[in-house]
């Protein structure tokens, strides 16, 4: 390619913030996708992940598109995301990430992936990185203004009271939080220059087994359940622990452990199939890393804080905050989970 940046670029990043700042600043939605910064030079198009890994061949469909509606040399900074039901999914976004090439053209077919683009880092035999968001902002507008769908413009206010009401509102399209970017701000690979607010909420689960540490005979994680119709559902994880409670745990856990798994709610894990995602399972993400797990008499209760539920789970990990030993685990269900008001993605989407 021969494009004033060359592949890979590591996306510009943001950090976590509790509260939308104030000043100079636009505002867009979060995305719950795969970041993808794209590559078009002619014919040729290359989507490159933010951890910098090659996407293109996982997204067939998005290549063909790209090759219409992008300008024919450009580099554009955005997120791969799949849309059903008029909201985001990203289960069906994840299974898209799997060695078999015909899997992937069928995936392709039934449930095609959409681009969302928010920022343009070069254009024909110009780059952009050290111009200020709003101007690079206006140049993508110009750039992708005629562009069709499945190929978006994603929607930017500098109205921070605005960008608060769609915190709010955007939640029920799958949408995890808003993103504040300086104005004036480069283009900075790697580094943490924008500001991010999520949705965080608290739940009361069940503690029904553990890893080990990567590090040793140290707890890594503490696996979390709730009750339904149908059982103790695994519903994710807390992983970060300061390493003095990581021994702590050790022992604290010690009473629960069960040495015969036949009668853990979890018992059937290991004849699962790969969508359900139950502890122990084998993923297009952990690879060959080690899943095993100590199963434990479901009779803990904490309290941890979550962002947003994909399906009957925490879409990532949750946040311990402390036990609660004023609850039953029978208690624990998915009817104390606030749900976010349904909104359609088509009325974010430009």
């Amino acid at each position: 390619m021969d494009l004033p940046l060359s592949p890979p670029v590591a996306p510009m990043l943001a950090r976590a913030v509790k509260t939308l700042p104030e000043g100079d600043f636009f505002y867009e939605p979060k995305f719950d996708g795969f970041r993808c910064v794209v590559f078009r030079d002619g014919d040729e198009v290359e989507l490159s992940s933010r951890g910098e890994l090659p996407l293109t061949r996982y997204f067939p469909e998005l290549v063909e598109v790209l090759r219409r509606e992008l300008p024919e040399r450009c580099v554009v900074d955005g997120e791969v995301i799949i849309r059903r039901g008029g909201r985001l999914d990203f289960d069906a976004l994840s299974q898209r990430i799997h060695p078999a090439e015909s899997r992937i053209r069928l995936l392709s077919r039934e449930i095609p992936a959409s681009y969302v683009a928010f920022d343009l880092l070069a254009l024909d035999g110009e780059a952009f990185t050290d111009a200020p968001f709003s101007e690079r902002r206006d140049r993508l507008v110009r750039a992708l203004g005629g562009a069709r769908p499945p190929v978006h413009l994603t929607s930017v206010t500098t109205s921070r009271e605005e960008a608060l009401r769609w915190f709010e509102r955007f939640e029920g399209a799958g949408l995890d939080g808003v993103i504040a970017k300086p104005a004036d701000a480069p283009y900075t690979p790697g580094r943490r220059t924008m500001f991010k607010v999520k949705h965080e909420r608290t739940a009361d689960c069940v503690v029904a087994g553990y890893r080990w540490h990567k590090s040793g005979p140290v707890v890594g994680s503490l696996l979390l359940g709730l009750w339904n119709e149908n059982g103790l559902q695994f519903v994710g994880a807390v992983t970060s622990f300061p390493m003095e409670r990581r021994r702590d745990l050790v022992e604290v856990l010690a009473p629960y452990r069960m040495d015969d798994i036949s009668g853990h709610p979890w018992a059937s894990w290991a004849t699962q199939r790969e969508d359900e995602r139950m502890p122990g399972a084998i993923s297009r993400w952990s690879g060959k890393k080690d899943q095993s797990w100590v199963p434990l008499r479901p009779e803990l209760v904490c309290e941890v804080a979550y962002d947003h539920l994909e399906g009957l789970r925490f879409r990532h990990n949750a946040q311990f905050r402390r036990w609660r030993t004023d609850r039953t685990p029978e208690s624990c269900g998915y009817g104390q989970l606030e749900r976010p008001v349904r909104f359609d993605l088509d009325r974010i989407l430009i």
